[in-house]
């Protein structure tokens, strides 16, 4: 058994979901804490102990950053965790600037759960993201690439093979329930998009496809809202805005639809998608990031090229309710055998005791215990 303290940024959306399933897996092996912003992330739906869970005061900007630090320095001189297993990009900017010049420190896993140097963005920025990536991956023990195309692209990026892994996100079984949230016309093919409303997740894509074509035969229905921006959005006459969703509701939302759209510009993994696939449900979704290795088009769902709109319109004229059903009992086979998240988790737990039985002063004495 392991301290392990979790550090995170905001935990709204697919970090939550990530962050829970490690650690209801977690909380019968581990000494466990979580410490992550005030901003944006849920106290109630966070699957730890109140005792255990740790918020600072935090917006995203420059005057918290140094607050930010201290306020983290502050609870691991508090905690001495054995392992700080860190999650997104900010968030592993804090902890590995905080430990860089100290000789002894824990056990430092991160997952940036999607590199910074992949966005769609100026080359200058993302040349500049890895460079700071790899400058604090020098503190770092494990770097988890949450899929093959971004270990392949951080390879590219000059990250270090030694330290870098493959661990694909995982989601456990969704729970049964019969009640739907809301009474969807069986005449029609009704679609479910879940996230953020912001140009990383081609909300802005899926919007304009929707409102240049009157897809007559499809309801949309758009789980989520914007979360840093509060951009004014067109919505299509055969769209429906639900807001947010708590994570423990998400599967009566895809079980109630016929087919989830997850039309990424980038994306590091897409939770979302594998969560449609444990519900039966086919997935429609861009080219980008991991979602190909997800999704193989016209067996679980369907992938379109994100720079050709017309791919998705041609889908979404051509979809069949019979067809998708299909889809959605061989996307259930594929779930189970890659991403359940009892393999995810166990991945994670020999990660851990990998890191914690290498015999160098870069590890904490607290943490030598354990081998």
């Amino acid at each position: 058994m392991s301290k392990v303290l979790h550090l995170s940024e905001f935990t709204k959306g697919g970090v939550e979901t990530h962050l829970n399933e490690v650690l209801k897996y977690q909380s019968d092996n581990h000494d466990i804490y979580l410490m992550v912003s005030e901003l944006n992330s849920n106290r109630d739906s966070l699957q730890i102990s109140p005792d255990r869970l740790f918020m600072y005061p935090y917006k995203r900007k420059p005057s918290y950053i140094l607050k930010t630090m201290k306020s983290i320095n502050k609870k691991i001189k508090e905690i001495n965790p054995d392992i700080i297993h860190v999650h997104g990009t900010f968030a592993g900017f804090f902890l590995r600037t905080l430990l860089f010049f100290k000789k002894q420190r824990p056990v430092v896993i991160y997952c940036s759960h999607g590199w910074a140097f992949l966005m769609d963005t100026q080359i200058w920025k993302r040349k500049l993201y890895a460079n700071v990536e790899k400058v604090l991956s020098l503190r770092t023990d494990y770097i988890i690439n949450i899929s093959n195309h971004e270990y392949n692209m951080a390879m590219d990026y000059g990250m270090s093979p030694k330290k870098s892994v493959v661990v694909y996100n995982g989601v456990s079984d969704s729970a049964p329930s019969e009640l739907a949230p809301f009474a969807v016309k069986k005449e029609k093919i009704n679609l479910l998009y879940v996230g953020r409303f912001d140009r990383q997740k081609g909300f802005d894509l899926l919007l304009e496809v929707f409102n240049e074509n009157k897809f007559a035969e499809i309801n949309l229905y758009l789980v989520g809202d914007s979360v840093l921006s509060r951009k004014e959005y067109q919505f299509p006459d055969n769209a429906v805005k639900v807001g947010w969703v708590d994570n423990s509701e998400i599967d009566r939302y895809m079980k109630a639809c016929d087919a989830i759209v997850v039309p990424s510009r980038w994306e590091g993994f897409g939770l979302v998608a594998i969560e449609a696939l444990r519900n039966k449900k086919p997935v429609i979704a861009s080219n980008r990031g991991a979602l190909p290795e997800i999704i193989q088009h016209g067996v679980n769902g369907y992938i379109f090229d994100f720079d050709d709109k017309e791919e998705l319109v041609s889908i979404m004229r051509g979809l069949d309710k019979s067809k998708l059903e299909e889809m959605g009992l061989a996307g259930e086979k594929i779930f189970n055998e890659k991403f359940h998240s009892d393999k995810m988790n166990r991945q994670i737990e020999r990660l851990y005791e990998a890191a914690a039985s290498k015999p160098t002063d870069r590890y904490s004495v607290s943490v030598k215990r354990y081998v």
